[in-house]
C-alpha cells in the first residue's frame, strides 16, 4: 500500500515544472515584495515623499539647463517641465528597478542557500517597489497639468501599455545583470555607475528629436529611448510623434535582453547557492 505522502524525486522534474512553479509560489512573490515595501518606507525621515522629490528636482534642472540655458525646445506645443517629466518617470522607474534587481540575490543569500522555489521570483519582486515608486511619482503629472492647463488626449490610455514594457525591460536587464553579480561582485560598484551615464544619454531632459535623423536609428539602440518617446507620445500627444523605426529597433532590443536576461539567469540558476 503506497503512502498517500510520499515524495517522489525524479531527475528534471523541477526544471520540467519551473514555470509552473513560478504560479505554485505566488505567494512568496506577494511576501517579498511586501516586504521589500516595508524596508523601502520604514523608519524613513519622509518616507513617500521621497518618491515625488526626487523626480521633481532632476525635472526643475533639467528643464532650467536644457530648457532655459541650452534653448532645446519642446516636443510639440507641451511645455518644457511637462515634457521632462513624462520622460522622468520611465526612466525613474526603469534605473530603480535596474539598482533593485542588480542586488537581490545577493540581499537574499540566506533565503537562496535554505530553501527550494523558482529564483526568479526574487528579482522580479524587487521590481514591485519601483511600480509603487512610479505611481507615487505620477501625481506630480497631474498637478504640472494643472499648473500649466495642459489637458491630455485620447493617447493617455495607452499609457499601461508603454509601461508593461518598460517593466519588461528592466527586467531583462536586470536579469542579466543580477546574474553576474552574483559571481563578479564588482558589478556592484559598477551598476550605479552605467545607471547614471544612462540618465544622460537617454532622452529625459531632452526630445529625440534633436538627435539628427542619420543617428536617430543608432540612437534608438538604446532600449529606453523608444520606451520615453511612447511615454511622450501618449502624456503629450498632439504634435508629439513615435519614430517609429527606432521605437520598432528599441521594442526588439528589449525583447532580445528579456530571452538572454532569462536564459543566462535560467543557466546560473542552479550554482547561485554554491556561489552566494
Amino acid at each position: 500500500m503506497k503512502n498517500k505522502n510520499e515524495i517522489i524525486i525524479a531527475p528534471g522534474r523541477s526544471e520540467k515544472n519551473y514555470w509552473a512553479d513560478l504560479w505554485r509560489f505566488r505567494e512568496l512573490f506577494y511576501i517579498l515584495s511586501w516586504r521589500d515595501l516595508s524596508v523601502r518606507y520604514k523608519q524613513t525621515v519622509i518616507g513617500v515623499l521621497w518618491a515625488l522629490i526626487r523626480p521633481l528636482l532632476t525635472m526643475v534642472v533639467f528643464t532650467v539647463i536644457f530648457g532655459k540655458l541650452a534653448k532645446l525646445p519642446s516636443e510639440g506645443n507641451a511645455p518644457y517641465a511637462i515634457m521632462v517629466y513624462a520622460g522622468m518617470l520611465p526612466w525613474q522607474f526603469f534605473a530603480s528597478s535596474i539598482l533593485g534587481t542588480s542586488a537581490s540575490l545577493v540581499g537574499n543569500a540566506q533565503l537562496i542557500t535554505k530553501v527550494y522555489f523558482p529564483r526568479l521570483i526574487i528579482p522580479a519582486s524587487s521590481i514591485i517597489t519601483s511600480v509603487v515608486d512610479f505611481m507615487i511619482s505620477f501625481a506630480i503629472l497631474f498637478i504640472l497639468m494643472l499648473y500649466y492647463n495642459f489637458l491630455p488626449t485620447w493617447k493617455f490610455i495607452l499609457l499601461p501599455g508603454f509601461l508593461i514594457i518598460t517593466f519588461f525591460t528592466a527586467l531583462g536587464f536586470g536579469l542579466y545583470i543580477t546574474s553576474l553579480n552574483v559571481k563578479y561582485r564588482d558589478f556592484r560598484y559598477i551598476v550605479p555607475f552605467i545607471v547614471q551615464l544612462g540618465l544622460y544619454i537617454s532622452p529625459v531632459g531632452f526630445t529625440s528629436s534633436v538627435i539628427p535623423d542619420k543617428y536617430r536609428l543608432l540612437y534608438s539602440l538604446n532600449p529606453i529611448v523608444g520606451v520615453i518617446d511612447g511615454f511622450r507620445w501618449a502624456i503629450l500627444g498632439g504634435e508629439s510623434n513615435i519614430y517609429i523605426p527606432g521605437f520598432i529597433l528599441s521594442l526588439f532590443i528589449a525583447v532580445f535582453f528579456l530571452v538572454v536576461g532569462v536564459m543566462k539567469f535560467r543557466k546560473m540558476e542552479k550554482s547561485f547557492a554554491d556561489i552566494i
